[in-house]
């Protein structure tokens, strides 16, 4: 093969690449808020296939104690995490199994007060491995076509994984955001509501101070003669 060959062949190669960096491919990306009442437990359902990847991250982001009990349950029953009373956390199941992953919220030790909270599933498979196979069954068995090739693939596949990471650091980022936000707007309303307090409870004492004088100096005058 000529060098003019393995070069437009190397060109369709980075092309192929880049659509399969940018473009969404088979992997699943879902985040969800969602209000927990207390005294309550909510449980979601994620469908997956064989020997896929399947990641959790949750997080409260408003509450009374920003604290949520999570249970994790495979297709088969089996209970795989279980958190008791966490504010936020990330599980991770490699090589799934065919069928629906059970992710159950509660909030059930808590009588009163109600819980928001964030989660996300990603569903992938290994870094887009397949793509790449199906691709390269296709290209021809010259050595250094090959060796390109081997390189070009790991490199994009660094790639597209770097992306993922990037993207699921920005949501959970988001979730961190939304959380402290509503932290502060909590926090400024209270610190509101017992200023004015405060200030009505100072106001008041002030005018008992000035009436309880005035009625000290306000007394029958005594006249001596």
């Amino acid at each position: 093969m000529s060098v003019s060959g393995v070069l437009c062949l190397l060109l369709a190669c980075l092309i192929q690449a880049v659509d399969l960096t940018l473009s969404p491919g088979p992997n699943q990306l879902v985040d969800f808020t969602f209000l927990l009442p207390a005294g309550r437990k909510e449980c979601f359902f994620q469908p997956t296939s064989k020997n896929e990847r399947i990641e959790i991250e949750y997080q409260v982001i408003a509450g009374s104690g920003l604290d949520v009990s999570f249970t994790l349950i495979s297709p088969s029953g089996y209970k795989l995490a279980s958190d008791f009373r966490q504010s936020d956390g990330i599980h991770m199941v490699d090589s799934t199994d065919e069928g629906d992953y059970q992710m159950c919220f509660e909030n059930k030790f808590s009588k009163i007060s109600e819980k928001m909270i964030f989660f996300k599933v990603t569903v992938s498979p290994d870094r887009g491995q397949y793509a790449w196979d199906e691709w390269l069954e296709g290209a021809m068995p010259e050595t250094l076509l090959d060796y390109k090739l081997q390189d070009l693939r790991e490199s994009m596949d660094s790639v597209h994984w770097n992306l993922e990471q990037s993207r699921q650091a920005q949501s959970a980022l988001r979730a961190f955001e939304a959380r402290d936000r509503h932290l502060l707007e909590d926090n400024l309303w209270s610190v509101s509501f017992w200023s004015c307090i405060n200030l009505l409870v100072i106001l008041a004492v002030g005018v008992t101070q000035i009436f309880t004088l005035r009625n000290l100096f306000d007394g029958p005058e005594h006249v001596r003669t």
